[in-house]
């Protein structure tokens, strides 16, 4: 078990990330559990939402959330008889903004290949290094962006 805080990018649509912003949780890759497992208390997650809306193709390509991970453990839920998904508990920082991806690529380390940058979030969900998250999150609580 990792006991170092860790830093955590969660890829969804914006819709679907707002429902789970406002429920005060995080879901990841449609529901699975282990993403959610690799996750500890204290840990900081950002939401990326490279669309607005699941399963249309209207870009968005921003950090729209940022949040710790609270101090409970995964649990699921039964949506339909075909969708358990599991979820954690997230306290959100309400005073950010969203912020565009694009002005952040040529500093964020975890973007390798910056040409191809949006390869970098085919995962659903994955760790990033503490800088890379405070530039974000800084980027988010500036508002200079806007």
């Amino acid at each position: 078990m990792n006991c170092e805080t860790q830093y955590w990018v969660v890829v969804a649509a914006r819709d679907h990330a707002r429902s789970g912003i406002e429920q005060g949780i995080v879901q990841a890759n449609h529901g699975k559990e282990a993403p959610l497992r690799r996750m500890q208390p204290g840990d900081g997650v950002l939401i990326y939402a490279p669309k607005q809306t699941f399963g249309e193709k209207e870009p968005l390509q921003q950090f729209i959330a940022v949040g710790t991970v609270a101090d409970e453990p995964v649990y699921q839920i039964t949506v339909t008889d075909d969708f358990q998904p599991f979820r954690r508990r997230v306290t959100y920082d309400e005073s950010v903004t969203a912020t565009p991806v694009q002005p952040l690529i040529e500093q964020l380390s975890f973007i390798q290949n910056k040409a191809s940058w949006g390869y970098s979030f085919r995962f659903g969900c994955f760790a990033i290094p503490k800088a890379d998250f405070d530039l974000i999150r800084s980027a988010m609580t500036n508002h200079s962006h806007a």
